[in-house]
């Protein structure tokens, strides 16, 4: 039978048969609803950075001197953010640059309390000489007739280049023409303070206290404010100022709230004079004077008594020891150990680069400071490695008055950083990175120093400083010096 001979309603069944599937298929597409488009992943946002430093080891000197392992440290603005791990750093920061130390231990930068940096021009000019004998027949003269802008600019600059390729990074300065010094150290990016250095004899730029009075008021006017520069007064010694002196130098300083260094208790010499003058020793007189105070940095201190170290430590007077220069010129062994027993804040300098040093090297200053103390106390215990390294850093800024800017690897501070190296075979293998830091590293091992998060030093080359014309500089002063010496010799 074919299908024309179906009845009516027969065939209209048939029909009806046949659409049921495509009527479910549509209905089945109707309720179905059409998935949702598979979303785009947000792109990460990460924090800017200016740098970011990576290390093998970071040695912090914060208050529970921390050793971290590899880290990365997040610089922004000259300052310190973050010190994080490699890793999380990657994934939160983007930084203009990178740079990698996986070798290195990065620490803070050192702290040099005590020099005379321009005197860099006249290096190894009178060696092996008694202190009064090498300032009265040497250095003053050279310095009367070379002493000055152009001298104190191309010493300074000269130092500059020493300290930041040995990582010192911030220093304090007793010299003349402090504000021409302060040219060349903004120039170089380092961090100072500077102290116009007072005499009552005529010095280099301002030959009586009036003088001396007018010019630093300017120098402190000038340069107060300063990110990096700390313009200070710097009456050189009880022995070569009288008290009219002192107080004035005090009072400037007290006007503008600025650091006092000064020269203190060096020579067995100076106490006699002092003795003879006075009736009592240089810490006891600047007491019944009114001198002493928490902004005064007192360099030396060899000859300190008993009850000087308490006048000290009563007043917060720090005190800057420089164990190479005490050697050099004979002076004596400071005590270091009853002045930090007493409470007094104890750093390290290396004193001027002229004969009673001769170079500006705080990892020397260290060695010595650490073995000095040991031998004199017939103690191997005393001023450990951890001591040394907070001494030249953290305990330097603190005399200096800028530990809450640097001194330690913190969030919040300025990013004064150093990297040491320590792929030479003196410094391997590593079992305590302290003892490594005091003991074996030299100033070549350093490859990197930053101020504020500037690199100044980047184990190749000085970026800030023209390395070629500033050994050209310090020829063409030796020249100068050396004529100007034979010239007013008399004649035989």
């Amino acid at each position: 039978m074919n299908r024309r001979s179906l009845h009516p309603l027969a065939a209209l069944a048939a029909a009806a048969l046949l659409l049921i599937p495509s009527l479910t298929a549509t209905a089945q597409r109707r309720k179905t609803p059409t998935p949702a488009p598979t979303p785009t992943p947000a792109p990460v946002v990460k924090n800017p950075a200016d740098l970011i430093v990576v290390a093998g080891a970071v040695l912090t000197v914060d208050p529970a001197f921390r050793i971290l392992g590899e880290s990365a440290i997040i610089i922004q603005d000259g300052y310190i953010i973050e010190i994080t791990s490699p890793a999380e750093a990657d994934a939160k920061w983007t930084a203009a640059e990178r740079i990698e130390r996986k070798g290195s231990v990065v620490m803070p930068g050192l702290v040099n309390t005590h020099t005379h940096a321009a005197m860099t021009l006249m290096r190894g000019i009178a060696d092996d000489k008694p202190l009064m004998e090498w300032l009265e027949k040497w250095i003053f003269p050279a310095e009367k007739r070379n002493v000055s802008p152009d001298f104190v600019q191309a010493g300074t600059t000269l130092a500059c280049m020493e300290m930041v390729r040995g990582g010192t990074t911030t220093f304090a300065d007793m010299y003349y023409y402090e504000s021409d010094v302060a040219t060349a150290v903004a120039a170089c990016g380092m961090r100072a303070v500077l102290g116009e250095t007072w005499l009552d004899a005529p010095a280099p730029g301002h030959a009586t206290l009036e003088e001396a009075q007018k010019v630093t008021r300017a120098f402190l006017t000038t340069w107060r404010g300063n990110r990096r520069i700390t313009p200070a007064v710097a009456p050189h010694a009880v022995y070569t100022c009288s008290k009219e002196t002192l107080l004035a130098a005090k009072a400037l300083a007290d006007e503008f709230s600025a650091p006092l260094l000064i020269h203190v208790s060096e020579t067995q010499d100076e106490q006699k004079r002092v003795q003879a003058k006075y009736g009592t020793t240089p810490v006891r007189f600047l007491d019944q004077i009114g001198f002493l105070g928490p902004r005064v940095v007192a360099a030396h201190g060899v000859w300190l008594d008993a009850g000087d170290l308490q006048l000290l430590a009563a007043k917060k007077v720090s005190l800057s020891h420089n164990p190479e220069s005490n050697m050099k010129l004979g002076s004596g062994v400071a005590p270091v150990l009853a002045a930090r027993k007493a409470g007094v804040v104890t750093a390290l300098g290396t004193d001027g680069p002229a004969g009673s040093n001769n170079d500006l090297d705080m990892w020397e200053a260290m060695d010595f400071a650490g073995k000095l103390a040991k031998v004199t106390a017939l103690d191997p215990t005393v001023l450990p490695a951890r001591d040394l390294l907070r001494m030249a850093t953290i305990e330097g800024a603190k005399a200096l008055g800028l530990d809450r800017v640097t001194g330690s690897i913190e969030p919040g501070k300025a990013a004064d950083l150093i990297a040491v190296d320590l792929a030479e075979p003196r410094l391997r293998p590593v079992y305590d990175i302290t003892s490594t830091l005091a003991y074996s590293a030299k100033e070549s091992d350093v490859s990197l120093t930053m101020v504020d998060g500037k690199v100044l030093w980047d184990g190749r080359k000085w970026r800030t400083i023209d390395a070629n014309a500033a050994v050209k500089a310090a020829a063409e002063w030796r020249e100068k010096i050396q004529k100007s010496l034979k010239d007013a010799a008399p004649a035989r």
